[in-house]
């Protein structure tokens, strides 16, 4: 290895990230020649000009599942026979267990720095597999070979740093610019000592290394609002994850669903990416003669075993020899997929090509042996880099910016995050904001349901009096008005559903902290919690004449405030549970009408059977209504029922006041007290005590409403941390 004008520090220290990143600064001055702080890389043993700094290499690679077997009912009698393709598939896969299905049998192979590595087959033939097992996606008790950078075995959290994963999916935010989109990764991605000048240099770079300059300022959108291109989406999903520049970057079929110029130029694209020092390892399904062109190294998969693994170049031979010669008119892929796919469809399969392709695969290694060691006798072959020697050295010509080794320990000295927790809230919260106030009808229609609920409530209980109709319809309103904050939190589930796989996307190779996600949604959300919360409690308190003045207002208020927040917390925490919308609906639903049902409403306390006790103090519903019925009638002055008024609602009630007179003088007698016209009968204390609200003081329902929210925003951080794994078992 030689060095040119590289000597930031005295030789055995190790440079660190912020000096790498600025030399990488001082590299994209004006004021320095281009030849300053470049590190030129050489390697006699290579039989090329080229030298290859990293190299993946993977090694027996064997994969399965388990499969469950379907009962049957049907007689052995009557069942068929397997047909070709079944025995032919139980004989590719080499499964002794007729419940385990091989997805990878024995892949071996290396992807190295500036080529593409090209994956392909028929569908289920293991082509995902194989990018999800290289990319670290598969648990490790279940996948059995070895992975190696550079001779050295990886370790998932210095995978995660070094490399990037883009999905077959376009993940992206509908309303956010190509620009935008992309600047928001680079503040996840990027450290914050780099300056916000040039954050926005890497994002202006990446636009023309995408060819997206033209669409720079062009929403992504989605069915409902008229974006970019499907080519320009996708060249985005790969720009999005290749912002801090990886040295290893995965792509699951990047061109499909694309016409074959978009295809054209996403694999072009790649072909930069590759060419400025990355590997680029990528699964496709038919590649047009123009993609092959830019393809470096090649594997087919059938049935999870490899059936090629070479050169483009070599294609031709290899067939030649296998004895199917691919004509010259025919495009060679296409020529070998169809080859494949007739051989699956014979009794043998493609076991005679998996067989030959192994004595191809000794003969170039023997072949490749050779000319090494012509390299070695012709040249002065120098030892190549250790693995924490070529990331710094990548590092030092201005890629992986995210992070850098500074010891011998590579695992514990990889930064995990870029940024710490308040930048990554910082950065999240301004996305969601700024993809919520482009879609302002979805804010509108809550506060629409809001005002209009309340307008009506109203007018429904407008001025309600001290009578004992009165008191009823009170403990309506409040029933209702309280079961209506936690339902309207039902618009919340369809918000993390729909970002459930960009977060996992993103989350997967430590853009940001789960944490830091939790938080961040939690605080944007107050804000508009409040607006609603006082919305409402403007729209009702007065109108319906509740007690308590300005401090009474308020209390309701806040009580209204911890509702919103309690009931959007538990629908956030059921979004990170449930997978689909419409079931999300469904169990938010029944689980609110409990709620109310065993909020002592319908019920109270002391009528409830104790086998169903204990749902009535995990029901949200029941702090916020005893907290806004005590602030209503703990005056102890304040009278509801009086003399003739407790014959309301009975079938005295149409007597004359003259004979309900002589029912209270007789009751006065008998009981030894007087009880006259205007004598209290009940106050609202009493009412308290008979729904049974005499446990907890309205503070403490208050503080117990709000510590509901607080713990299912916990449980919602622990759904994301279990919950998206992104491996498969």
């Amino acid at each position: 290895m030689e060095l040119v004008d590289f000597n930031p520090r005295p030789r055995g220290l190790n440079p660190t990230l912020g000096e790498l990143l600025q030399w990488v600064g001082d590299a994209q001055s004006p004021d320095i020649t281009p030849h300053d702080h470049v590190l030129e890389l050489g390697y006699g043993c290579t039989s090329g000009s080229s030298s290859y700094p990293f190299v993946l290499s993977f090694t027996d690679l064997t994969y399965s599942v388990e499969v469950q077997r379907k009962m049957t009912l049907v007689p052995a009698c009557f069942k068929r026979k397997p047909n070709t393709a079944e025995v032919k598939l139980g004989m590719n896969n080499n499964s002794t267990n007729p419940n385990t299905k091989v997805l990878l049998n024995g892949i071996s192979g290396e992807a190295r720095e500036g080529e593409i590595m090209a994956v392909l087959g028929a569908s289920g033939s293991g082509k995902s597999t194989l990018i999800d097992a290289l990319a670290d996606r598969i648990a490790k008790d279940s996948l059995k070979g070895s992975i190696t950078l550079n001779g050295e075995a990886l370790d998932s959290r210095l995978l995660k740093v070094i490399s990037a994963y883009v999905m077959q999916d376009d993940l992206l935010f509908p309303m956010l610019t190509v620009e935008e989109t992309l600047m928001f990764s680079a503040e996840f991605r990027l450290p914050r000592r780099l300056s916000k000048s040039k954050k926005k240099a890497r994002v202006q770079a990446l636009i023309d290394q995408l060819g997206l300059r033209n669409a720079a300022k062009t929403v992504i959108g989605d069915e409902g609002h008229r974006g970019v291109s499907g080519g320009e989406r996708r060249r985005v999903s790969i720009g999005i994850d290749i912002i801090h520049d990886p040295i290893v970057l995965f792509l699951d079929e990047p061109t499909s669903g694309l016409d074959s110029t978009s295809a054209y130029m996403v694999v072009k694209v790649l072909q930069r990416i590759a060419q400025s020092g990355s590997i680029v390892v990528m699964s496709i399904h038919q590649p047009s003669y123009r993609i092959l062109s830019l393809m470096d190294r090649l594997i087919f998969l059938s049935h999870g075993q490899t059936v090629y693994s070479g050169s483009p170049a070599n294609l031709p031979v290899f067939f030649g020899e296998f004895g199917h010669p691919i004509p010259e008119t025919e495009n060679r892929t296409e020529f070998a997929l169809d080859l494949i796919r007739e051989l699956e469809e014979t009794p043998g399969g493609t076991k005679n090509l998996v067989e030959f392709n192994k004595s191809w695969q000794i003969t170039m290694d023997e072949q490749k042996q050779r000319e090494n060691q012509n390299n070695l006798i012709n040249s002065n072959c120098k030892p190549r880099l250790s693995l924490k020697d070529a990331i710094s050295a990548s590092i030092s010509r201005g890629k992986l910016v995210s992070g850098a080794p500074n010891d011998s320990n590579l695992s514990s000295s990889v930064p995990t995050f870029a940024n710490p927790s308040w930048i990554e809230i910082a950065v999240i919260s301004k996305r969601s904001l700024t993809n919520s106030r482009r879609l302002p009808e979805l804010f509108g229609i809550r506060l629409g349901a809001i005002l209009v609920t309340g307008i009506i409530l109203a007018t429904m209980f407008w001025h309600l009096d001290d009578s004992p109709k009165g008191i009823q319809e009170r403990l309506g309103f409040f029933a209702f008005a309280m079961s209506t904050t936690f339902y309207t939190c039902a618009e919340a589930i369809p918000v993390f559903l729909q970002e459930r796989y960009i977060f996992m996307r993103e989350t997967a190779y430590n853009a940001y902290r789960r944490s830091s996600y939790v938080l961040a949604h939690s605080i944007i959300s107050i804000p508009s919690l409040a607006f609603l919360s006082i919305v409402f409690a403007a729209t009702t308190f007065w109108a319906v004449g509740l007690a308590g003045g300005l401090h009474g207002f308020l209390f309701f208020f806040f009580t209204t405030f911890a509702a919103f927040w309690a009931g959007s917390s538990f629908v956030t925490f059921l979004s990170g549970v449930v997978t689909h919308v419409m079931l999300g609906y469904t169990v938010v639903v029944a689980v609110l009408a409990y709620f109310v049902l065993f909020s002592g409403f319908f019920i109270s306390r002391d009528r409830i059977p104790p086998y169903w006790l204990w749902f009535h103090y995990i029901s949200l519903v029941k702090y916020p209504y005893e907290g806004v019925l005590q602030n209503e009638l703990d005056d102890p002055i304040k009278c509801f029922v009086r003399g003739t008024q407790m014959f309301d609602n009975s079938p005295i009630e149409a007597f004359p006041v003259a004979m309900k007179l002589k029912l209270l003088k007789s009751m006065s007698t008998t009981l030894g007290v007087n009880i006259t016209a205007s004598t209290c009968v009940t106050t609202g204390m009493d009412i308290l005590k008979q729904q049974g609200i005499t446990e907890l003081s309205k503070w403490n329902c208050l503080w117990i409403t709000i510590a509901w929210g607080f713990f299912f925003r916990i449980l919602f951080y622990f759904a994301l941390l279990l919950g998206s794994k992104n491996k498969r078992r």
